[in-house]
């Protein structure tokens, strides 16, 4: 029997039902050809050729009830081993199978056997298949084979299997969770941003609404920046070539890069980071050492060649908006502007309740010459500065090698999402590097000329990341401050005269107060517009009726709740200024 705590026999559980999932294929459809059906982190996938047959719904449901069938006949699986050549007869017709045994090394090869099907496969493989009753299909797409673009397009099926009946549903409930916090599922109902190939793919464009939030997450961070002297510039987003040879990143980041573009004689690159410029702006005039520490900040459009199998919204995309600086600062000044940068990280994480992350400190891998500028004490300065700083602050932190920039280590700090992977929000960089690319200086007090030390750093990382997080952490229910819309008005009749008149009196006097407010006086049921204003997350749903228009009231239900609260007019307009002046984190 297969020990199923393991997580390699987990695996060989799924890989068994990949092998069921073939097997019920071909009893749907016969002449069906299959490649490969590898085991993955979300459970396993067979790419399948059906001919001119596009998987949907339907097929999927069929393939389901013909794979319990299978499961439920319960046919040993057995093991054996076969010569090249014998592979080659038994799987002769076979386009797929052929390309894969072509590519084995001679000697015997083993396939699998269960019933009326075989495959080839180099296992393991659980007993019977019987054991793979408690599986689901879960997703369905077209690939290219082998992902070349140049080839046909095959059906890749998606499944998991468990243990046990309960496993595989709390299984189930986390994809669906999953997909319920989606922020592109959220941006969709929201009417946030959109996305079209016609535009580009991995390059997001704000809806109104959207944008309004992207301005609200702006001005919240730059007000940060700026009580901490912060000196916000704009620069453009492209660059010549040769700007970033001098810096290096084209030795080192090119193939991240869109393609150069020739203009007359010259070559020019879309940005994907702002540390060139910057430089450029700090080497503009002399600095005198008293004029340190300079920071230099800016929200800045970068462009990054991402793979598009990567792609995902606006947490990963090929245009998206830094929340960038670069402190230019003395030696003497590295900690004490590296606990502030640490210090207004965990100030803005406070402010969103985030507290779900680890501290990482990358560093680079000494082996490695071509990846990290080659200057060992250098490096060993930089990586003992930064873990010095960390135990001062008594900041716990985890050290991974070859993960630091290829001019200087770095503080990562990785957010756990409620789904999905880890990935890095804020960050802040070390740099002896570049200010000497660049030859910049600054007098020090013995009017002798020395080269600064940059510290880069990102507090939101990019403003298109940090919003999708946002909206996945609280399924797009956002705190008052932040949410596009804060008030929806809903007369419960749009005939009556002189509800109408209260409801746009009262929307002026939000617009006053620059409280974002819709007013939504349609010829629909109030239930309707109720739930149309639920699915839209407008924290506030202000519902009038006759009694409010004699008292000049304001009676109200908080974005997923049934009681309703009824104040006055001018005590909810107070309450709504209150909470958005103090950016509460939930509504009360």
């Amino acid at each position: 029997m297969v020990d199923f705590k393991n997580e390699e026999r987990l695996n060989t559980l799924n890989h068994s039902c990949a092998h069921v999932m073939a097997q019920a294929v071909k009893h749907l459809y016969p002449d069906a050809k299959f490649w490969v059906g590898p085991v993955v982190t979300e459970g396993f996938y067979y790419d399948i050729d059906l001919g001119d047959v596009a998987v949907n719904d339907e097929i999927i449901d069929n393939i389901e009830k013909e794979m319990k069938k299978v499961c439920k006949e319960g046919k040993k699986i057995y093991r054996r081993e076969i010569s090249k050549a014998e592979a080659l007869e038994l799987f002769a017709g076979d386009e797929y199978k052929l390309d894969l045994i072509e590519g084995l090394e001679d000697g015997n090869i083993s396939v699998y056997d269960q019933g009326d099907f075989t495959d080839l496969c180099r296992g393991p493989h659980v007993d019977n298949t019987k054991l793979c009753k408690n599986f689901k299909l879960i997703k369905y797409s077209g690939v290219y084979w082998k992902g070349d673009a140049n080839n046909h397009v095959m059906q890749r099926i998606y499944g998991v299997c468990f243990p046990t009946p309960e496993e595989l549903e709390e299984h189930l409930r986390l994809l669906q969770e999953a997909k319920d916090r989606d922020h592109r599922k959220i941006g969709k109902e929201m009417q946030l941003f959109m996305t079209d190939d016609l535009i580009g793919r991995g390059l997001p464009m704000f809806l109104p609404k959207g944008y309004t939030v992207w301005q609200e997450l702006e001005d919240y961070i730059k007000a940060k920046e700026r009580k901490l002297n912060y000196l916000h510039v704009m620069t453009p987003c492209v660059g010549t070539v040769n700007l970033y040879k001098t810096s290096g990143h084209w030795d080192h980041y090119k193939d991240n890069m869109f393609p150069a573009m020739e203009v007359e004689g010259e070559s020019f690159v879309l940005r994907p980071m702002n540390c060139p410029h910057h430089m450029m702006i700090y080497a503009n005039r002399m600095h005198s050492y008293k004029d340190l520490p300079i920071r230099i900040g800016e929200i800045a459009h970068d462009f990054r060649f991402e793979a598009s199998g990567t792609l995902k919204g606006i947490e990963r995309g090929r245009h998206f908006c830094q929340n960038d600086a670069h402190l230019f600062v003395t030696p003497e000044q590295i900690e004490s502007e590296f606990a502030q940068v640490v210090d207004l990280i965990f100030d803005v994480y406070k402010d969103f309740n985030i507290t779900d992350y680890r501290c990482v400190l990358s560093l680079r891998d000494p082996a490695d010459k071509v990846k990290y500028h080659d200057d060992d004490e250098m490096w060993n300065k930089a990586e003992d500065a930064l873990r010095r700083t960390l135990n001062n602050l008594g900041i716990e932190y985890t050290e991974e090698i070859g993960e630091a920039a290829f001019y200087g280590p770095k503080l990562d700090v990785n957010v756990k999402p409620a789904v999905g992977n880890e990935y890095t929000l804020s960050t802040c960089q070390l740099d002896f590097c570049l200010p000497a690319k660049f030859n910049l200086s600054y007098v020090d007090r013995d009017g002798e000329k020395k080269t600064p030390v940059v510290l880069h750093r990102a507090i939101l990382g990019s403003l298109d990341r940090f919003m999708a997080y946002i909206l996945e952490e609280t399924k797009g229910n956002l705190p008052l401050w932040l949410a596009p819309v804060q008030t929806k008005i809903l007369p419960v009749k749009n005939e009556d005269e002189e509800l109408i008149a209260y409801a746009n009196e009262l929307k002026s006097i939000l617009e006053d107060n620059d409280i974002r407010v819709e007013l939504d006086d349609r010829a629909e049921k109030l239930g309707y517009r109720i739930r149309e204003a639920q699915l839209q997350k407008a924290p506030y749903i202000l519902v009038l009726g006759k009694n409010e228009v004699a008292d000049r009231t304001v009676t109200y239900r908080l974005h997923g709740q049934q009681a309703t609260t009824t104040v006055s007019l001018e005590d909810f307009v107070e309450k709504l200024n209150d909470e958005i002046r103090t950016k509460a984190v939930t509504t009360k």
